[in-house]
């Protein structure tokens, strides 16, 4: 078992209380760390610190600032095993799965430095004959990065690489689920040798993430996380009208025409359901089969699904792991549960297995109505519901009648139906004879309740930026 303390202007610091965060293995139950979990004080203190160090960071060269990044990802590549190691035991998650995520976090990181010399600003034309406005792209000062479970290690740098490069420094709540391959970060940030208090990382209660998300010096709240975590933040974003990135929960339909490859289509829902045990907010949740196919389909999808087992990952990688807590687990069941009791049809899974760990087996529901909770509401968890279409308009309808508008998948081999969705399903993404990835060139942003803002390219990169309008008149 490690024990961790939290990270502010380049040192780990002695804690403020007795306080701790115990982390367990969601695999097997065991206790595998602690974290010193900051008060009130402490985070305000690291809001100082990283409002102090932003002074001077925001006025090197972004190229300089790159340069930091590239030594950042060094640092995280060198110290990959060990980030590695550490993730999977408070995660569920595969060896292999979690060198994956931070070698990924290092790509991104670099990626993010490559932006150093596309910074832009416009020149636009004024009304006068001697006048020039200027539109700069300026940093926004201190962040706010909440970081949630299921990829705290890809998505903490997903978050801060952007916000960095941009002039920005930061300060990170890790999940208490998943505190502390943060911390294993936070050595990488030494030994890159990153200039004090750019990058802060404290682990804390809510009510000390409410202060710190309070603080007039803070400039931007970024939040990766549920629609009620979301809802939160914009009540601490009213204090000082700070800006909000928010990216929330999703309810990915996949839409499957009778003209798909119905094979590659089960094999690719049936393994996005069970990587991380469904644990991704662009996992597919409700699967739209065209009449003609349906129960075909639905025969490959079950026969998919059957060869996954549940089992600790770092004993055997092939199975599929855990949820991340007993709480997540129960609400799973009951949303299940609760599905049957309303007419669902259980295929296959439903059951809680015995011994430890908070395993829940992949779960297959037909005979799903609309209005039901379990097709409305976001599972986060290894559970499909198939429901059958009969024309591609219909499909379009039902994918579109929902709160949520993440992401969405399209089967089909017809260029019209593709078109058809692609210029009409109401998400932010749309991932055609694929499931979902997040390339980090694109654009992550939601629809809806989906979120606000969003992550990776770009675009994700401005949203940590604000302008500044220049107007000369000579």
């Amino acid at each position: 078992m490690r024990t961790y303390k939290n990270f502010i202007n380049n040192a780990f610091v002695a804690p403020y209380s007795d306080d701790v965060i115990a982390v367990h293995n969601p695999a097997t139950e065991e206790l595998v760390g602690r974290v010193s979990a900051a008060t009130a004080a402490q985070a305000l203190r690291a809001v100082n610190v990283a409002a102090a160090a932003q002074k001077m960071w925001h006025k090197l060269p972004a190229i300089e600032r790159a340069g930091y990044l590239q030594r950042f990802a060094d640092a995280l590549l060198a110290r990959a095993g060990v980030i590695a190691q550490v993730l999977t035991l408070e995660s569920g998650k595969s060896l292999d799965d979690a060198t994956n995520e931070v070698v990924h976090a290092a790509a991104i990181t670099r990626y993010h430095a490559e932006w150093a010399r596309r910074i832009e600003g416009e020149i636009i034309p004024s009304d006068s004959p001697s006048e020039t406005m200027l539109l700069q792209r300026e940093p926004i000062g201190v962040v706010a990065c909440l970081i949630p479970f299921n990829y705290p290690v890809y998505t903490l740098l997903r978050k801060i690489a952007p916000a960095l490069i941009a002039g920005n420094t930061v300060v990170v709540r890790p999940s208490s689920n998943t505190p502390c391959s943060a911390f294993e970060i936070a050595a990488a940030v030494r030994d890159a040798r990153l200039p004090d208090g750019v990058i802060n990382i404290l682990a804390m209660h809510h009510p000390a993430a409410g202060s710190m998300c309070t603080d007039a010096r803070l400039g931007m709240i970024t939040l990766t996380g549920s629609v009620a975590a979301g809802r939160k933040v914009l009540q601490y974003a009213q204090a000082n009208i700070a800006k909000t990135s928010l990216e929330l929960g999703g309810k990915t339909p996949a839409i499957i025409a009778a003209d798909a490859d119905l094979e590659q289509a089960a094999g690719a829902i049936a393994n996005s359901k069970a990587t991380h045990c469904g644990q991704l907010c662009t996992a597919v949740e409700r699967v739209y089969v065209q009449r003609d196919v349906y129960q075909q389909f639905l025969a490959l999808l079950k026969q998919k699904l059957t060869g996954y087992q549940c089992g600790d990952r770092a004993q055997n990688p092939d199975h599929m792991g855990p949820l991340i807590n007993l709480q997540a687990r129960r609400r799973v069941h009951q949303m299940v549960a609760r599905a049957v009791t309303d007419g669902a049809t259980l295929e296959m899974g439903g059951a809680i297995p015995s011994g430890k760990g908070f395993f829940y087996p992949l779960t297959l529901l037909t005979d799903c109505r609309q209005e039901m909770d379990i097709v409305q509401e976001e599972i986060f968890g290894p559970v499909l519901c198939v429901l059958p279409y009969d024309s591609i308009e219909q499909a379009l309808e039902l994918a579109n009648d929902h709160q949520f508008g993440l992401s969405s998948v399209l089967y089909t081999a017809d260029y019209r139906s593709a078109m058809l969705v692609a210029n009409n399903i109401e998400a932010g993404e749309l991932y055609i004879n694929r499931v979902p990835a997040d390339p980090y060139q694109g654009y992550h942003a939601g629809w809806k309740r989906s979120g606000l803002g969003g992550d990776d390219g770009k675009h994700g990169m401005l949203e940590f930026t604000q302008t500044r309008l220049v107007v000369m008149k000579y």
